[in-house]
């Protein structure tokens, strides 16, 4: 089965262009398997243009492209080091079954997701499969957003906006449990949205970051700040964290748990139009303030599992006029 002809058309961002009036770029990584890295790589460029070459045993490059450069490799480090032949080579296809393929490519303009999705079709023709081949074996999608500036007042209510949302966005996107069981998808903990949410919230970078790296010191989050806040600060992550795989970027980290290459209804776009409301929301100041004093009141109850505020986070997007789904 392959990606839906007729994904939904993309949402715009509210604010498309970065505070330098250039227009705002994406990074995309995509894990699945099915394929080997060369006939991967040569799917890309028949259908987007550009070439396909070998850089090292494992590793391929697809050039000149209609969206720029992409890298398609096993993820995984230690099988990109070992020889072409012999044991080497055995190594690498007994790793094929637990170790996914990811393709990463260019930071591209949004309005060029659906060129991709077209791409992810021809390999999903071509045998690419997802998270229903491999449940237990990490296959995700990354999107790296480019932010509008590294300011505060422009980071910090995306940022309390993922929070809130969080629970509503798992819900929507139907993980299956086995993955919610997992390391890499582990939500926020209630104590950094208390704090996001709290009526004094962290008022500039620092205490933004400090508060971060307090309660959420980790990279497997849904929305990892990591990157951004060693762009900022490097030094202030660094004496927090193992910086070894930790980039330095103007970008939002957002890691989706599934990859769904070869379902019919899955497209990037759809998945996409999700951080879009992320956005929208934290936008729209009088609407991330209600869901603010929301938060509040679902924490001053008796009980407050993730359940019933997902819900009532999405009787409030409705209301507001906002799509769910």
């Amino acid at each position: 089965m392959s990606l839906t002809s007729n994904p939904p058309a993309l949402k715009p961002l509210p604010t498309p262009r970065t505070a330098a009036g250039e227009p705002r770029h994406v990074g995309i990584e995509i894990e699945f398997s099915g394929l080997d890295e060369e006939h991967a790589a040569r799917v890309l460029a028949t259908c987007l243009g550009g070439s396909a070459e070998q850089d090292r045993p494992g590793f391929w490059n697809v050039t000149g492209t209609e969206l720029g450069d992409f890298e398609c490799y096993l993820d995984s480090r230690p099988l990109q080091k070992l020889d072409s032949e012999g044991l080497g080579k055995h190594l690498r296809e007994l790793a094929r079954s637990v170790v996914p393929l990811e393709i990463v490519s260019d930071p591209i303009e949004v309005v060029q997701i659906p060129a991709l999705d077209r791409a992810l079709q021809a390999l999903a023709d071509a045998g690419a499969t997802g998270t229903r081949h491999g449940v237990l074996l990490g296959f995700g999608v990354h999107f790296n957003p480019e932010v509008v500036s590294l300011k505060f007042s422009d980071i910090a209510p995306v940022l309390t906006a993922y929070a809130l949302l969080e629970d509503h966005l798992r819900r929507i996107a139907g993980i299956d449990l086995s993955r919610r069981l997992l390391p890499w998808v582990d939500p926020y903990p209630r104590s950094l949205v208390d704090r996001l949410a709290s009526a004094n919230p962290p008022s500039n970078m620092t205490e933004l970051m400090d508060t971060y790296l307090e309660l959420a010191p980790s990279r497997n989050h849904g929305l990892d700040m990591l990157c951004i806040f060693a762009e900022i600060d490097h030094d202030r992550v660094a004496r927090e964290m193992d910086m070894e795989q930790i980039q330095s970027r103007p970008t939002y980290h957002w890691r989706l748990p599934d990859c769904r290459i070869d379902e019919a209804d899955w497209s990037l776009a759809k998945e996409w139009n999700r951080w879009v409301l992320v956005e929208q929301v934290a936008a729209d100041r009088a609407l991330l303030k209600r869901l603010k004093e929301m938060w509040r009141d679902h924490r001053g109850s008796l009980t407050s599992i993730r359940t019933d505020w997902s819900e009532r986070v999405s009787d409030v997007l409705k209301g507001a006029g906002l799509c769910d789904h």
